[in-house]
């Protein structure tokens, strides 16, 4: 199993290790990810700066996004390290290439269910971690020193100091066999990540892609115990998802478009969503398991849609 120990900013570490916050954006100044390839539920392990140099705590990777900074608190906000949007944005164009940029793009790192551990549990940087390495590193649990390293961190995480750490993987086997990822549990923030990128950044009616007028929809609502699954979401342009949500849209397990009378009725308006009426949804989800489940929009034809 490979995971990836992250070089951590300590003001972000000390800010967030207070927060008590179930997901976390483990930023990057610019759009480019440090990692490649890492694999959805792998273990994201914080490693401190000087003076520290330990390893301290980590999360669950969920995904890597771009998406500009004030979009980034908007779906984040003290997520992010920081107490305020100006904090934020402070934080950012001190270590942003381009300072001067008016919303500048940067990488988003969605981890879920981080852990803090005390002082007294952080683990001493690797052996031959070098001083030269800013962004992180790989290791792998089939190499040696991967090993020693996760025997290392799952002993933090059965100790008493530590025991409100999620483990990460499921250890079928021996305690330090090989080990099994299992997919994250998504917060609101790793929801909405997920959900925007799965419809490539259009709205599923009408195809629009301006990115700060869409809003993932959970289709099932999540006061009614709905998930935060992307085959349980939709993004939509702002205006539907207030009409999905107030059931004067919905869409049917056909994944057609249904435009409920009462818009007419009480408004005498709505031209511009009655031509949609019928229509087949305008985009979907490459991926079969993300696009809406039947279920789902079953229950929404049946318990919010007024038709």
């Amino acid at each position: 199993m490979k995971f990836w120990l992250g070089v951590t900013d300590n003001g972000w570490f000390d800010f967030l290790s207070n927060a008590g916050v179930d997901e976390v954006n483990f930023w990057q100044p610019s759009g480019k990810a440090p990692f490649k390839g890492l694999e959805p539920g792998a273990p994201f392990m914080f490693k401190l700066k000087r003076p520290f140099n330990h390893v301290a705590g980590g999360g669950t990777f969920v995904k890597f996004t771009t998406l500009p900074l004030s979009l980034a608190w908007e779906v984040f906000g003290i997520k992010n390290g920081a107490s305020s949007l100006t904090e934020f944005q402070k934080m950012i164009r001190r270590l942003n290439p381009n300072p001067d940029a008016k919303d500048p793009e940067i990488g988003c790192t969605v981890l879920t269910a981080p852990f803090f551990w005390p002082k007294e549990s952080w683990i001493a940087a690797p052996v031959g971690w070098s001083g030269n390495i800013v962004q992180g590193k790989y290791y792998d649990t089939d190499k040696l020193d991967g090993l020693s390293l996760w025997g290392s961190i799952q002993e933090r995480m059965t100790d008493i100091l530590v025991h409100d750490s999620p483990f990460m993987v499921q250890e079928p086997t021996a305690r330090y066999g090989k080990p099994t990822l299992i997919p994250p549990r998504l917060g609101q923030g790793g929801f909405r990540v997920v959900v925007t990128d799965a419809y490539k950044r259009r709205c599923a009616i009408t195809g629009e892609s301006t990115l700060p007028v869409l809003e993932a929809v959970h289709i099932l609502p999540y006061s009614e115990n709905g998930p935060h699954e992307v085959s349980n979401g939709m993004l939509l342009r702002s205006d539907f998802h207030k009409l999905f949500d107030t059931g004067l849209i919905t869409v049917t397990p056909t994944l057609n478009v249904e435009v409920s009378p009462r818009i007419r009725e009480e408004w005498f308006n709505g031209k511009v969503y009655y031509r949609l009426h019928g229509k087949p949804l305008a985009n979907l989800p490459d991926n079969p398991s993300s696009r809406p489940s039947i279920k789902f929009l079953s229950w929404h034809n049946e318990n919010c849609f007024q038709g």
